[in-house]
This record gives structure tokens, sequence and C-alpha cells, in this order.
């Protein structure tokens, strides 16, 4: 085996055991801090993940920075698997329209290109809770009834 396939074994492994940790602990803190809430109580701060669950402040930015990697991850996945079958799909497409290495290439180009996307707008949704909390939204007045 040679040094290459050796890295991109290594970089599937740990790229799984991310999505894995990521996985479980989802379920442990019930949801992700990315598409979370930040919000100021009576002048105090509040960290919800997605699905409401209130938290604090450092498993908030874990639960954000945790999510945003997840994306990294994937790329680099990705990538790695497509290097491993890279010389596969060159032999495979001699005669096609769209040589091997050019298929090659583009393929890595839209994994890159997409997940950088995706990265960098769990990074600005996450810089944006984080620095414009929400206020609490005032308590509406006791509804009276009349007889």
């Amino acid at each position: 085996m040679n040094r290459q396939t050796k890295i991109c074994i290594w970089v599937i492994l740990l790229g799984l055991a991310n999505f894995l940790v990521y996985v479980v602990l989802y379920a442990y803190i019930n949801g992700e801090a990315v598409n979370g809430s930040v919000e100021i109580i009576d002048g105090q701060t509040h960290y919800s993940l997605n699905k409401g669950e209130e938290v604090t402040r450092g498993v908030f930015i874990y639960s954000g920075i945790h999510s945003i990697s997840i994306w990294v991850t994937v790329a680099a996945v990705m990538l790695a698997m497509l290097t491993l079958a890279k010389e596969n799909i060159v032999s495979s497409m001699r005669s096609a329209i769209v040589r091997g290495r050019t298929f090659f290439t583009i393929l890595a180009t839209i994994i890159t290109l997409t997940t950088a996307v995706i990265t960098i707008l769990f990074v600005l949704q996450f810089i944006r809770l984080a620095r414009h909390p929400t206020p609490a939204a005032p308590a509406s007045p006791p509804t009276v009834t009349h007889p």
C-alpha cells in the first residue's frame, strides 16, 4: 500500500469518526447550535439549540464549531474517496466525451467549492448568532375577558 492510499484511508476513517461523534453528541445534547438561537432575557444571555434545548455557552460554542467542521470533513472524505478511485475513473473514461482526468478535476472542484460555500454560510450564521443576540420578546399583556 503506497503512502497516498494510507493517507486517504486515514482521512476517511477520521472523517467517519468525526461524523459518528457528531451524530452521537447531536442526539445527546438534543440539537446543534448553527441553527439555534441566542437571546437576551432580563439581561442574561440564553443559548438554545435548533430544537429549543437551552445549553451553556460552552456547549453552544462547541456545537457550532463541530457543526461547521462536518462540512470540512465531508469534503475531505469525498476527496479522499475520489483520489482512491482516480485511476479507475481515468482508465474507464479514455474514449468518453470528457477525459477521465478532466472528469476527476471537475468532480474535485465541485466538491471543494460546494463544501467551501456551505462552510462559509455556516460560519457566517454562527457569527451572526454570537454577535447579535435576539432580545426577548416583550411579554404580552394578559387578556381580559368581559362577561
